[in-house]
């Protein structure tokens, strides 16, 4: 205290000795003899340099007297939790079990194709005729003979219920009426095989085969329709083995079609029970809508699926977490604050999954607590800070 009055005491002493100083100093500037204006100046310097040095004492004083002046200014803000929910992100294609090719099952010429590419069609329906070869006649006449069995076995009962002719004759006429009516059906099977009919419900997405052209039973090239059902189609994502026991059935999933700007919510419909040696993961079916048609089979996917929730988690930015050398994770917690002033406590965390520029403390910290954001990079452990308050 007694530097303090002593520096005062000097700058109130050369402020009143200030006029007489400049009429000194013009004295001497208005004098012819250089050694009085050198002599003056050395005085001048001198006192410049005594007034320097009595500045620097006060500003020594003032920052003992103003303890706040040099303290940290950092930003804080308080711990809450949250619904946290991570999730797994992967690509993968779209897929429908009700892609097929049809394939004519005899030989002969494509007399009648009834449909047209991109036409809807439902199962069963009738989509092109081949040339039966005659199948058509030779039915109409096993169908006459079987007519004529059948009314000779009912005659023929009649008399053997009411024995009247013998045994033999009945087996035979009943013998007869079953070769007919089984000769009957196999044709008809046969001929059946000459209408080409749609297997399911779908859009005819390929016409392969031109009407009037020589067609064959299965073999390369022989296809003759590509029929496609894109109402019931799912996405199919390969899933790294690491993630069994979290990215199960029923999880949601976020999926993303970049190229056409669709997005939709789904859950995994089905997952693989087979672990791919090659890449080390398993499959995943993931089921979508396709009201307007226009999500086609082997269409990329970007997918985001559910790995891991947690109720009541504790998110923090990354930007704020230090590490130490021995790779321990550290943050600054505030304690209890007067006048915006607080003492800072180093807290070792331990982290989990990220979302963004945010991530999870598994332990550490606790919701209800302050830590420092903007400048936690400049602080160290037990000293104060001023905390920043917002306007």
């Amino acid at each position: 205290m007694k530097k303090i009055i002593y520096a005062l005491f000097a700058v109130l002493t050369l402020a009143s000795c200030g006029s007489g100083e400049k009429n000194s100093v013009e004295s001497a500037l208005s004098s012819t003899d250089i050694k009085t204006v050198k002599t003056k100046r050395a005085e001048v310097s001198t006192a410049q340099k005594e007034l320097e040095n009595q500045l620097k004492q006060l500003d020594s004083v003032i920052d003992v007297l103003d303890g706040n002046k040099n303290l940290p200014l950092v930003s804080v803000f308080e711990v809450a939790s949250s619904n946290f929910n991570h999730y797994l992100e992967v690509q993968g294609d779209v897929m429908t079990r009700q892609n097929v090719l049809i394939y004519p099952e005899i030989s002969g010429t494509l007399l009648k194709v009834y449909v047209q590419e991109g036409q809807k069609v439902s199962k069963g329906q009738l989509l092109a005729k081949i040339d039966d070869g005659g199948m058509g006649s030779q039915l109409s006449q096993l169908q006459s003979q079987a007519e004529l069995a059948k009314t000779t076995f009912e005659r023929q009962k009649r008399l053997w219920d009411q024995k009247i002719g013998s045994e033999i004759q009945f087996l035979q006429s009943k013998t007869n009426y079953e070769a007919s009516s089984n000769a009957v059906k196999q044709l008809q099977s046969q001929l059946e095989k000459s209408s080409l009919r749609a297997p399911f419900s779908g859009i005819i997405d390929d016409i392969i085969k031109d009407q009037g052209t020589v067609v064959a039973p299965m073999g390369p090239g022989s296809e003759v329709f590509r029929i496609v059902n894109l109402s019931n189609m799912f996405i199919e994502v390969d899933v790294p083995e690491s993630y069994l026991g979290t990215v199960t059935k029923g999880k949601e999933a976020l999926v993303n079609f970049p190229i056409l700007g669709v997005s939709m919510v789904s859950k995994v419909r089905q997952t693989g029970n087979f672990i791919n040696p090659g890449n080390r993961s398993y499959t995943i079916e993931i089921p979508i809508s396709n009201k307007n048609g226009n999500i086609k089979p082997n269409l990329t996917a970007k997918v985001k699926i559910n790995d891991y929730t947690n109720e009541n988690a504790i998110m923090i930015p990354q930007s704020i977490i230090s590490e130490n050398a021995a790779g321990e994770q550290y943050v600054y917690i505030t304690l209890e604050a007067t006048d915006n002033i607080a003492d800072i406590k180093k807290q070792i965390i331990t982290t989990g999954r990220t979302n963004g520029d945010f991530i999870e403390v598994l332990s550490g910290v606790n919701a209800g607590e302050s830590l420092i954001s903007e400048g936690a990079r400049s602080v160290k452990p037990g000293q104060k800070v001023k905390i920043q308050t917002s306007k």
